[in-house]
């Protein structure tokens, strides 16, 4: 595959929900991609969602609770922003833009981009801050996983010298 649809691919991971970032960056690190161009490429592709989902992404799930077909999965979609919103104030008091910041940032699954900010529009906290507190948890969780990503890809490169 040529560098450009690595980059590509790149891109279109970062975007999808659950993967976003932190399996796009694995995939860079994975296929040899300058890990700088590659996180500047994640990052762009990881906050491209964040406006529609935060002006939006509610009112969709509400619409669609009551619906036949969707009606589950939009229920869960809508629990979950309203639980993490509700844990995000809890814990952080006044304190909500470094608690998303880190709630994007730290790698785990169930926290990046996608919840952050859909979480933030259940809190009403205001898309201008809500939108850099996630910019910022990105940039934090792909500065971490691109140094793991990195470190793992020379680890393994070192065992296969080793032994090879």
């Amino acid at each position: 595959m040529s560098e450009f649809w690595n980059y590509a691919v790149v891109f279109l991971i970062s975007m999808v929900p659950l993967i976003e970032l932190r399996g796009s960056v694995i995939y860079a690190a994975g296929a040899g991609l300058n890990p700088f161009i590659a996180l500047a490429i994640a990052v762009l592709g990881n906050m491209l969602p964040v406006p529609i989902i935060y002006l939006f992404a509610r009112r969709v799930l509400v619409w669609g609770k009551d619906k036949k077909f969707i009606g589950k999965f939009f229920t869960w979609c809508y629990e979950k922003g309203e639980k993490g919103g509700k844990k995000l104030t809890a814990k952080a008091g006044r304190g909500v833009f470094v608690a998303l910041l880190l709630f994007v940032g730290i790698p785990l699954p169930g926290t990046g981009a996608w919840t952050g900010t859909l979480a933030a529009s259940f809190l009403d906290f205001g898309f201008k801050k809500s939108t850099i507190a996630v910019l910022l948890g990105v940039l934090l969780a792909g500065v971490i996983m691109t140094v793991g990503s990195l470190l793992a890809v020379m680890g393994v490169t070192s065992v296969f010298n080793f032994f090879g």
